[in-house]
């Protein structure tokens, strides 16, 4: 893909609001852009000279140079009419002025770089613009020297100035979505904004260069950037080697020094170069410094320059670089905590080895950290001999946190062989447990751990602690009353006062036991002192990142109707945890919040959210989150139409372990794929109702209760709205009750009821069945002979739609109860049968009428509906 012949001009809309304001107006005679090079000011001047000189009027162009600036009117020159004599300069510019004002209107002159305009082409244009012969636009590179008399020209009253900054991240995600023509990951939005600065012209070099190379790709959902270093194009290379070249020797070494071991303190830059050489750099935009109460650090001005620089830096070169650096920074009697670490790397980058014990120091730093990455470089440096079993529970446990389950199993197995103690064995069997279940999804395997284990332990503490790992286990195995059972005791225990792994490890889960069987309120208090604890305890123990005790307490905030909320709590955890290059965990996140815009009714918000994760899951060796992020992703193509998209996920699903816990999903999935398929809407109301027999055997309370409120908007309230009331009646939050009652609405077919139902979801945020409650109010207000009551009904569920997103779904409720407002009961359960390609016959028997009377009712419904036929009956309700 050319993507530069693709590269729109996006995210710039205010500016462009502000110039077409300005030269709409009789003082609007000039617009001048400032900007850093490679912003996009040229770009953005091109597009105001079109739109500033549209159908006949005159328009010229010029670009300055330093070359040009040497001659007096060069950059200009061709502007000039023919047979103007510039010998005297006073006659000259007149009657330039006389030729080129006429009668018609002022041409438009757009200059590029006008700081490099000389003093006679200054001079000339300002006088054509006084004189009204000519408009200005023109491009200035902040910082940039100018002249007494280009500076008189960009400061008149009558100029607009119009400073243009580097894209922000939403600007960054609008611009590349325009230009990939798809949804772009965020963490990959992220990585382009955060490795171009927001520069337009890197992130467009960025692109086209990871295009090239293919490591920016779609998997026909989203569009992701592979991990690893970013290949830019070789005109990027050009563009910053460029940029590098005002370094004379003694600034490159500097140069060279940042990018392979920034942020550096002064005094190490000092000792390559002296401070003058440093003021150039700093003077010259090439680097940066910091200070704080611990001193001065400089770092490379951009995060592109490392890449440019490194790969200039011949092997010997970078050995010697590296290693001057490790002597300094031990020199200084300073080095503990990311001096350590850095320490290590750079050892190990210059003679691929370094002492034993200073890698297990610094990959125990870099763990506590949660910096995986390295954590693991580390540890896979260490010679056989030198492993310990703590070593290889660290080094399974980074394994495993950045996806490689399989390996991490393997490491994990010799390290239970070399346990020489009952808390060693203890340690790995979790470590290991965690990992066959989150990261194989090998829940068989998991438990014969725990029953292995019990052989082998015979120490009270280490027996309880494994009975609080079985249970977290067994509420994630979607058995809650018995996970919590065996969890039971962990309240009375004062947090960490024996085995904190332990005890963290239960914690985690025992919000999403308790929100599985409807106690939301413990298990909002729960998740939140999870967190609290492990905030006080990070830097003691090895466990993950404090950030996914979150995730169960997403999972209660959902369960209790805190939408908004979870959503906050969600968000800013995925953050953190991509921050910290945990792959394992954050799947997990990205799942639930996913699962969360599904009953907000935000859809596509929610596509994006499962397409993002089965892409990043997919990048994992194994992760038991694969299964619920595609089934998720085919119920939001599902709800959205888009047939062929939900048909792929969900076959693909079918190839990865269930989440039992969460299984519920997966028959939602069935069943809208079914609604999507326009099939008999009783096979979708089938498979429903067994998945909610399931759940309810299982004790999955929540579980139940979703499928039971999607057997009501699909028709079977009746028939779902008795067992949801007696959910509701022991389910704390607002969430369950609120489905009950939009239940019992539907099964009533009362205006008023559905309306508060309606309502009562709005307060929610679960915006889609409140538009379906309120379309139903509509329908049966027009029923009812109350066209008033169902316009305002109307026009609620619309501005409920609005807050769905542009893309929204359109539901059977939407899309029946607006058709078929004017239909009984019968009639409209008829003409649905109907619709779905079900013979007169079998509708009879269905509902035990005749023959005779279902012709009668589809008769008057198509009377009703302005139909003569089931084809045409089809197209209606559809």
């Amino acid at each position: 893909m050319d993507v530069v012949s693709l590269w729109p001009l996006t995210a710039r809309a205010a500016e462009l609001e502000v110039f077409g304001r300005v030269w709409g107006t009789a003082r609007g005679r000039s617009v001048v852009v400032f900007g850093s090079a490679g912003v996009g000011k040229t770009r953005l001047a091109e597009e105001f000279l079109r739109r500033a000189a549209p159908g006949g009027v005159p328009r010229v162009r010029a670009t300055a140079s330093a070359a040009a600036a040497r001659v007096p009117l060069g950059a200009i020159a061709h502007l000039l009419p023919a047979g103007v004599d510039l010998a005297d300069p006073v006659r000259g510019f007149a009657q330039v002025a006389s030729v080129l004002g006429g009668s018609g209107p002022a041409r438009v002159v757009m200059v590029d770089d006008l700081h490099w305009l000389d003093a006679a082409s200054a001079i000339l244009l300002r006088q054509l613009l006084d004189a009204g012969s000519i408009r200005l636009i023109g491009t200035v590179r902040a910082g940039e020297p100018v002249n007494e008399a280009v500076e008189l020209l960009c400061a008149d009253d009558a100029v607009c100035r119009i400073d243009l900054a580097a894209f922000s991240l939403p600007q960054v995600e609008q611009v590349v979505r325009a230009a990939l023509g798809g949804v772009v990951g965020r963490q990959t939005v992220r990585r382009l904004h955060d490795s171009s600065g927001g520069n337009a012209l890197y992130l467009r070099e960025l692109v086209s260069g990871a295009l090239a190379a293919g490591a920016l790709a779609s998997d026909g959902e989203i569009w992701e950037l592979a991990e690893g270093r970013m290949a830019g194009t070789p005109r990027l290379v050009e563009l910053i080697d460029a940029r590098l070249r005002s370094a004379g020797p003694q600034g490159r070494a500097v140069l060279e020094l940042l990018a392979l071991c920034e942020p550096v303190p002064l005094a190490d830059a000092e000792a390559v170069a002296g401070m003058d050489a440093l003021v150039d750099l700093e003077a010259a935009g090439l680097i940066r410094t910091r200070t704080d109460r611990l001193g001065t650090e400089l770092s490379l001005a951009h995060p592109l320059y490392a890449e440019v620089i490194r790969a200039d830096i011949a092997p010997l070169r970078r050995r010697r670089l590296l290693l001057e650096q490790t002597g300094r920074a031990r020199a200084d009697g300073a080095a503990h905590g990311l001096d350590t670490r850095r320490i290590a790397a750079w050892q190990l980058e210059a003679t691929g080895q370094a002492e034993p014990a200073l890698l297990i120091e610094a990959a125990a730093l870099a763990r506590h950290a949660h910096d995986y990455v390295q954590a693991r470089d580390l540890l896979q440096a260490l010679a056989e001999d030198d492993h310990t079993t703590s070593t290889r529970v660290m080094l399974g446990e980074a394994l495993w946190q950045l996806g490689d389950a399989v390996k991490a199993d393997a490491v994990l197995a010799a390290a239970a062989s070399a346990a020489t103690d009952e808390y060693e064995f203890l340690a790995v069997t979790m470590t290991r447990a965690a990992n066959r279940f989150w990261g194989e999804g090998d829940r068989r395997g998991t438990f014969e751990l725990f029953e292995a284990a019990r052989d082998r332990v015979t120490d009270p503490a280490c027996l309880k602690s494994l009975r609080h790992v079985e249970g977290t286990m067994r509420i994630s195995a979607g058995d809650p009353r018995r996970g919590l059972a065996l969890l039971e005791d962990l309240a009375e225990e004062v947090e960490g006062a024996g085995d904190p792994v332990a005890w963290l490890n239960a914690a985690s889960a025992i919000p999403a036991g308790l929100s599985h069987v409807g106690r939301t309120a413990e298990a909002m208090a729960w998740a939140e002192r999870a967190h609290r604890v492990h905030l006080g305890i990070a830097d003691k123990v090895l466990f993950a990142h404090p950030a996914s005790q979150l995730i169960s307490g997403v999972v209660a905030l959902t369960a209790a109707g805190r939408l908004a909320q979870a959503r906050e709590t969600a968000e800013a955890a995925g953050a953190e945890l991509a921050e910290a290059h945990a792959p394992a965990i954050r799947v997990w996140m990205i799942v639930y919040l996913g699962c969360l815009e599904l009953l907000a009714g935000r859809v596509a918000d929610a596509r994006r959210w499962f397409a993002e994760v089965a892409a990043l899951a997919r990048g994992l060796s194994r992760t038991s989150a694969m299964n619920l992020a595609l089934v998720g992703l085919a119920l939001s193509a599902a709800l959205l139409g888009d047939v062929d998209a939900a048909e792929l996920a969900a076959a693909e699903a079918n190839a990865h372990p269930i989440q039992p816990a969460f299984g519920h999903w997966n028959a939602l999935a069935e069943a809208w794929l079914h609604v999507a398929h326009r099939r008999d809407p009783r096979e979708a109301r089938s498979l429903l109702a067994d998945a909610a027999e399931r759940a309810r055997d299982s004790g999955l309370l929540l579980g139940e209760a979703l499928l039971l409120a999607d057997l009501a908007r699909l028709g079977g309230a009746a028939q779902a709205a008795p067992r949801l009331a007696e959910i509701a009646e022991f389910f704390d939050g607002a969430l369950i009750p609120a489905l009950a009652h939009l239940a019992a609405a539907l099964a009533a077919d009362e205006p008023a009821p559905l309306l508060a139902a309606a309502g009562e979801l709005a307060a929610l945020g679960a915006d889609l069945m409140a538009a379906e409650a309120a379309t139903a109010a509509g329908a049966a207000y027009t029923r009812s002979g109350d066209p008033r009551r169902a316009a305002a009904a109307a026009q609620d569920a619309r501005r409920h739609l609005e807050r769905c997103g542009q893309d929204h779904p359109r539901t059977p409720l939407l899309q029946v109860s607006q058709a078929t407002a004017s239909l009984t009961e019968r009639e409209r359960e008829i003409a649905q049968m109907a619709a779905h390609g079900i013979p007169s016959r079998e509708i009879a028997e269905t509902l035990h009428v005749s023959v005779r009377t279902v012709q009668n009712h589809l008769q008057r419904a198509y009377t009703k509906l302005g139909v003569t036929n089931r084809g045409e009956l089809t197209r209606a309700l559809r």
